[in-house]
């Protein structure tokens, strides 16, 4: 069942920074919505990832997503490069069916005194709140810590997600209870742990991750984390 992308809910913002249509679309997200619908969780050369820009664009619109998120880790230079892109194919085009493109950053944070990663969506990039964060590296002391970058990114207008929760020292029935306390928008529900060929979600991980989802009424997210060459694959 493919998710409907809501129209505009405001003319005067950027469709990147539209949290609104965000939030609906994260609401209906299920375990098949990722890879080739949705993904909300990749990398470029401007972080960690080997991918170009345009030939994460270029595979976006070949694999048909309907919506996407780079997520490149303190870095929002990725996403510039393919926004760019999508405005000139729009102008040029007029075509409504290129994917929807969401602002979209990793943040290393500090959370129960273990370091998580914080994912934000749909956030003014130029906002001050987040310049900490955007300067291509980890940030450090107060600003690592985790209520400081949920609050960042609800200064900036955005959703903050708590990326893979399955995968920290600390379990997620610890993590996500505090992170919630910090106002957390959401949770990585569908993740693949293992790496798997093809793509999907990871069972065990999955049903403990929605349970807690469930339990603090949290959004859902889905996303490959690509750092490698296929948009289909983390690795």
């Amino acid at each position: 069942m493919a998710v409907e992308l809501a129209p505009a809910s405001n003319p005067l913002i950027p469709i990147a920074q539209d949290v609104v249509a965000l939030r609906q679309v994260f609401e209906q997200i299920h375990a098949g919505s990722c890879p080739t619908s949705f993904n909300f969780h990749m990398h470029t050369v401007n972080s960690d990832g080997q991918l170009q820009p345009e030939m994460l664009m270029q595979q976006a619109i070949a694999i048909g997503l309907q919506g996407f998120a780079i997520t490149d880790h303190h870095s929002v230079n990725g996403y510039r490069v393919v926004q760019r892109w999508l405005d000139e194919q729009r102008l040029e085009r007029h075509d409504r069916r290129l994917p929807h493109l969401w602002v979209g950053a990793e943040v290393t944070s500090q959370l129960f005194g273990t370091e998580v990663h914080i994912l934000g969506y749909a956030f003014d990039p130029a906002s001050p709140s987040m310049q900490p964060y955007l300067q291509c590296h980890a940030p450090q002391g107060n600003d690592a810590e985790a209520e400081r970058v949920i609050g960042a990114i609800h200064q900036a207008g955005g959703l903050a997600v708590l990326a893979h929760p399955v995968r920290y020292k600390r379990s997620p029935e610890d993590l996500i209870p505090q992170a919630v306390r910090f106002g957390i928008d959401g949770v990585e529900t569908y993740y693949a742990y293992n790496n798997p060929s093809p793509w999907q979600t990871s069972p065990e991980q999955t049903r403990r991750v929605q349970h807690l989802s469930a339990v603090f009424n949290l959004l859902n997210t889905c996303g490959t984390d690509t750092h490698g060459l296929s948009l289909l694959q983390r690795l």
